[in-house]
């Protein structure tokens, strides 16, 4: 049996830097983190040993003054500062360099057009409700930006007045084309003068693992993808790996592959290739894990 780990899978640049940026300031002393440094529970323990507590909203309101909170790589909306300086915490700011340009991109194009009162204008969001990010997004807003999931909620946006489309940086390239058609041909219908501006500001480094995963997911016989289960970016990339090979199982942990038999699949080559990959979201060490838990079950069953 041959075994191998997605070279491409793993920690994006943001999520490495939140986690390198917690486990340096770790040392200094207590260190809280304001929603799950990442979404990944395995990896969320493993800080958490190291003393890394993490809180909520309504935690945020009740920290003694001097408190040290860092923010992790989804960003955080105006509010959250807000409430930090009013309660004299400090903060350790991890927003990923991509989320942040892309905050600042939306607040520029609020404040630019919230006082245009003959046709007020609309931000779109093109990305999941209530998404940490997403909620970040919403906040250079004043959150009164429209957030659609799919071209399926057109309703959501008025095709008389100016649009203003932005994306969450992990969502997918086709499924943002497709929304900006569909608001094209809507707006051809209803007001076709109306002014639509509409900026790609998906993460490249995410979206470009789409096609590098289908690839690697094609080049195996049974392939793991390793996510949490809070995770967006791993439900979408585990339905992209299976679409390119049927034979793909979820896990999140090392633990959730001792049931499997291996010998099901032996018959399709006479050496079995084995792929383990993962979201954003997933560690490597994580995926290591998984290799030798798999690694252990076949030589058992051999």
């Amino acid at each position: 049996m041959q075994v191998t780990i997605d070279e491409h899978s793993g920690f994006c640049f943001g999520v490495t830097s939140a986690i390198r940026t917690a486990e340096k300031e770790l040392q200094n002393g207590a260190l809280c983190c304001l929603g799950d440094i990442v979404h990944n529970g395995q990896e969320v323990a493993r800080l958490e040993q190291l003393g890394l507590q993490t809180i909520d909203y309504d935690d945020l309101r009740t920290l003694p003054c001097g408190s040290r909170v860092l923010l992790r790589a989804h960003g955080e909306p105006p509010s959250t500062y807000w409430i930090a300086r009013r309660r004299k915490i400090d903060i350790i700011d991890a927003t990923c360099p991509v989320v942040k340009k892309l905050q600042d991109r939306i607040r520029a194009c609020y404040e630019l057009h919230k006082n245009d009162e003959a046709l007020p204008p609309q931000i779109v969001i093109y990305g999941q409700p209530g998404h940490a990010e997403v909620i970040g997004l919403q906040g250079q807003t004043n959150d009164t930006a429209i957030v659609v999931e799919s071209a399926d909620q057109l309703d959501r946006i008025d095709m008389t007045r100016p649009i203003y489309l932005f994306s969450q940086t992990t969502k997918s390239v086709e499924g943002f084309q497709t929304l900006i058609e569909a608001i094209k041909k809507a707006i051809s219908h209803q007001s076709p003068a109306v002014n639509f501006e509409y900026h790609d500001t998906i993460c490249r480094n995410v979206a470009n693992r789409v096609q590098q995963l289908q690839d690697f997911a094609r080049s195996q016989d049974i392939v793991f993808f390793v996510g949490g289960k809070k995770s967006s970016n791993a439900k979408v990339l585990y339905n992209h790996c299976l679409a390119a090979n049927p034979n793909t199982v979820f896990v999140s942990a090392p633990e959730e592959v001792e049931s499997l038999q291996l010998s099901e699949f032996s018959h399709q080559n006479s050496e079995l290739k084995v792929g383990i990959c993962g979201a954003t979201s997933t560690p490597l060490w994580l995926m290591e894990s998984v290799r030798d838990a798999i690694t252990a079950i076949a030589n058992k069953q051999s």
